[in-house]
């Protein structure tokens, strides 16, 4: 196996598919995207990384892409091992995905230690991680700057058995355990509203600035999106890193399985009601309720759960409604 490639996250299923191509043309990896152009890795003779066009091509930093003979545009998009998808905010998006990261073995979900645990925000950063294949770990940041204060445990009682780290980028406390997510040319995507430390965690990690950093406001601890692009950044030692863009508003898309992963402590108790069919309302024997009225279910996790699958429902409709569009008004294009 080409080891260049395996330090990347080349893998024995990426090599059989490019096996089946018959292709002669070196498999690379997307760094960075940027207005129609991929940055791509490995790196050429001046060891800056190559770009190419790929109009035609739905890619997303991670991917393992083969370019056309000619080098001039992404030929070929490989199976995705994993993918962070969420409902595209664009303007005039609708029933359409945005692939955050692609090929990721673990998601970062961060949150500052220096704003209130957002336990509604984490629900859904578990469904999209869940979704993605990867495996998620919550990162709680700035540790330095504030007590816990109880927030470690209002966070573990949401995010179940995920692990939860406890970091500080300034001091370095915590810091090997975020690093050793990533070894054997794993790489970590990191998740998280601006302001809540991706970048300066990145730069801890790699060792010097190789993402710009801002104070984020006072009052709000919000930040200035200093990271405008995901970007794939190398660790010493192994391993590779994608900080995403701060995200104002985590949408979910299709599910898979991550609402029924992110809220297993709901759906255990829905085994145990009565009526299969039950709607945890005003139901005989409902489990749920009971939980709730134990104190041992915050009702909050209920009404969470039924909004998030509420949501799910209405992106599916939308995909199906743009299908339906798709099919009565095609369109073609010319993939140049």
């Amino acid at each position: 196996m080409d080891q260049a490639l395996e330090e990347l996250g080349w893998n024995d299923v990426f090599q059989a598919e490019y096996e089946a191509l018959a292709s002669t043309v070196r498999p690379a990896r997307v760094s960075r995207l940027d207005r129609g152009w991929s940055s791509l890795l490995p790196a050429g003779e001046d060891g800056v990384p190559r770009r190419t066009r790929n109009i035609g091509a739905e890619i997303a930093v991670g991917d393992w892409v083969l370019l056309s003979a000619d080098g001039e545009r992404v030929d070929h998009v490989f199976t995705r091992a994993s993918a962070l998808v969420r409902r595209a905010s664009f303007a005039g998006a609708r029933g359409e995905s945005h692939t955050l990261a692609a090929n990721v073995n673990v998601v970062g979900l961060l949150h500052a230690l220096t704003s209130p645990p957002n336990p509604r925000r984490l629900e859904r950063e578990l469904v999209l991680a869940f979704d993605s294949g990867a495996q998620p770990v919550v990162i709680l940041t700035k540790s330095d700057a504030v007590p816990d204060g109880g927030a470690v445990e209002t966070v573990a009682h949401v995010a179940l058995e995920v692990p939860v780290l406890v970091v500080s980028s300034r001091t370095g406390a915590g810091i090997d355990a975020v690093r050793a997510l990533i070894f054997d040319h794993r790489t970590l995507a990191l998740l998280g509203a601006s302001g809540v430390g991706k970048s300066t965690l990145v730069n801890r990690l790699v060792g010097h600035e190789v993402q710009r950093t801002a104070a984020v406001r006072e009052g709000d601890d919000r930040g200035r999106h200093t990271t405008s692009a995901a970007e794939l950044v190398a660790v010493p030692g192994g391993g590779w890193l994608i900080d995403t863009p701060g995200l104002r508003a985590v949408s979910l898309w299709s599910s898979g399985h991550g609402i029924e992963r992110a809220f297993a402590d709901v759906f255990d108790l829905m085994d145990r009601c009565r009526f299969r069919n039950c709607k945890h309302g005003d139901e005989p024997d409902c489990a749920v309720l009971a939980a709730i009225a134990a104190g041992t279910l915050r009702p909050e996790r209920l009404v969470s759960l039924k909004r998030l699958v509420a949501e799910e429902a209405a992106i599916e409709q939308e995909q199906r409604e743009r299908t339906k569009d798709a099919d009565r008004h095609p369109r073609h294009h010319r993939i140049p």
